[in-house]
């Protein structure tokens, strides 16, 4: 079968694609289903990465449960506004069980893509509990900048907050790979964007983000999450960049 190309993505209606691929929770016969595949293999090829077969059960099981997902808890601090537009939000996120996996690939992209089909398959019934577990958003990618600030450590962790009714009892994943943490809590200063994640549009983000707050000494120049709150396939997906603040 032919993948589509990312010109065919592109054309694609976003009300088409969100209905008829990346929110589908009835059966799909086989023509849906290589569909569904050709298109997260579009995807994938933003990425640099090849999304292969074996990823069409998981792929469909994530698809037919998409409503089935949390919010990972968090506790608001400040929201700053300019003209009514939204600059930047602060949050705390608690202390909480999550499903993590560090790869390291020529690109951060390319890293996030391969630890997040790790993770699909840890959900979609590869655990010790054999079931699907549902999702908890954001998915989060922890970045280290190196010294010269601009290039990329390949070593990158992603991970996956568990949903509450897991919290406590965590199924352990199949995947050697994943391991469950216990992560401290957080402070962050987020800020949305959208579309695909990569080197560049994360480090034009960063950029942005450093414009608008200016001379700031109580966050980390060096380490910032990416937080994704929609599933790769979707078009023009929303996204956030967390700066970390020193001081919890």
């Amino acid at each position: 079968m032919a993948l589509i190309s990312l010109e065919d993505l592109e054309s694609l209606e976003d009300e088409q694609l969100d209905d008829d691929i990346t929110d589908h929770s009835e059966p799909m016969d086989a023509e849906q289903t290589d569909r569904l595949l050709a298109h997260w293999q579009a995807v994938g090829s933003t990425h640099q990465v090849s999304v292969p077969p074996e990823m069409t059960g998981p792929i469909h099981e994530m698809t037919r449960n998409n409503q089935q997902r949390e919010t990972v808890p968090c506790v608001p601090v400040t929201c700053h506004e300019k003209m009514g537009e939204v600059m930047y939000q602060e949050r705390v996120y608690p202390a909480g069980k999550w499903a993590c996996v560090t790869d390291q690939e020529s690109l951060y992209e390319q890293s996030i893509s391969m630890s997040f089909m790790k993770l699909m398959r840890f959900i979609c019934k590869e655990n010790s509990a054999g079931r699907h577990l549902g999702m908890a958003v954001p998915v989060i990618s922890q970045i280290h900048l190196m010294e010269d600030g601009k290039t990329f450590d390949k070593k990158v962790l992603t991970a996956l907050y568990l949903p509450s009714e897991f919290q406590n009892n965590p199924p352990q994943p199949f995947h050697p790979d994943i391991t469950i943490v216990e992560r401290e809590p957080i402070r962050v200063i987020a800020r949305t964007f959208h579309g695909t994640t990569t080197e560049e549009t994360i480090t034009e983000q960063i950029r942005q983000l450093w414009e608008i707050l200016g001379q700031c000494d109580d966050v980390h120049p060096d380490n910032y999450i990416v937080a994704v709150f929609e599933n790769p396939g979707v078009p023009r997906r929303r996204n956030e960049i967390w700066f970390i603040r020193r001081n919890q």
